[in-house]
Formats: structure tokens, C-alpha cells, sequence
């Protein structure tokens, strides 16, 4: 598949996305065609043509948070969903991930979110999100335990002697979480 199939496809649908998020048709097009940069330079690393879609949403997704971060702009916490592509109808542990980061208490979910999904710094995080960097710290701290175990109760994870989550993924009828 081409760059030029990739746009006549799915442009119109990345276009959208980006659109609800920055709010400026403008800024739209010139992140739109950003995007089709990254994703012509990169195009032949994709593996799996299945997960275009979700790769190129990805691209976007990332694509957006770059412009606001050179922006100095805030990310819109909740404009800015964990996941915004179908959920596969095979269970993974992306699954469990989405519902337990879900089930966390809001002063846990958002440092996390803004930290280790989008890649900010944690005096950043502190920043937006008006706290003191010890207190995300300890926040972001608490969540990624919260996470841990909350796979260990959902999906029978163990921790093994180093301090890492070991096991593999229930069938989803068995899940605590995401059923």
C-alpha cells in the first residue's frame, strides 16, 4: 500500500480527529500533513496492515501532542481519550490496561496519563495540572502500582522476584475488569 492509498482512504477520518482536538481548520491541515509525513517516511515499517488504522491514529494522536507541546499550550486531559480506535474482539492486555487505568481515582488517572501515555515530563505534568512535583510524583507512583495490581487481581498476574509482572491473559469471561 502507498502513501497516496493511505490518504485517499483514511485523510478525511485523521482530518476529523485532529479537528476536534485543536479546534483550528488551519492548524488542522498543517498537522494533517505532518502526520503524512511521518507516516510516509515510516510507512514501510508497519508489519501488520490490520493495525493501520490504529497506527496512523497513533501518528496523529502523537503529531497533536507535539504541536501543543511546542505551543506551550495545555493538553486537554479529558479531550485526549486512552484510546480512541474499536476494541479487537481478541482479548489483550491492552484491554485490561484501558479498564484498570479507567477504574483509577481521577488525582491518580490524569498525572499517569499526562506522564506515561503522553510522554510529558513530571515537572510539566505538575505544572498543568497546578500541583507540586512530589505530589505527581507520589501520584504517578501510586497509579503504576494501582496498575499492577490491578493485573494481578483481574488477570492473575504474579510478581516475580525481580519486581515484574509475569503471566499471561485470562480469557475475557474471566477477567474481573474487563468483561
Amino acid at each position: 500500500m502507498t502513501t497516496k492509498d493511505v490518504w485517499g482512504l483514511y485523510a478525511e477520518d485523521i482530518r476529523r480527529f485532529i479537528l476536534s482536538k485543536v479546534k483550528n481548520p488551519v492548524i488542522t491541515e498543517d498537522i494533517l500533513q505532518e502526520t503524512f509525513i511521518k507516516v510516509h517516511t515510516k510507512l514501510h515499517t508497519l508489519k501488520d496492515e490490520d493495525k493501520l488504522k490504529s497506527w496512523l491514529f497513533s501518528i496523529a494522536r502523537y503529531t497533536v501532542l507535539d504541536y501543543f507541546r511546542e505551543n506551550k499550550q495545555e493538553f486537554p486531559v479529558d479531550d485526549l481519550e486512552i484510546e480512541s480506535e474499536p476494541e479487537p474482539s481478541e482479548h489483550s492486555e491492552q484491554d485490561c490496561l484501558r479498564g484498570i487505568i479507567k477504574s483509577l481515582p481521577k488525582k491518580y488517572r490524569d498525572p499517569l496519563f499526562l506522564s506515561d501515555i503522553k510522554g510529558l515530563k513530571q515537572q510539566e505534568v505538575a505544572n498543568q495540572l497546578h500541583l507540586s512535583l512530589p505530589t505527581v510524583k507520589s501520584q504517578i507512583q501510586r497509579a503504576r502500582k494501582q496498575i499492577a495490581q490491578g493485573f494481578m487481581d483481574c488477570c492473575g498476574f504474579k510478581m516475580n522476584d525481580e519486581g515484574h509482572l509475569v503471566g499471561e491473559i485470562q480469557d475475557k469471561a474471566d477477567c474481573k475488569v474487563c468483561h
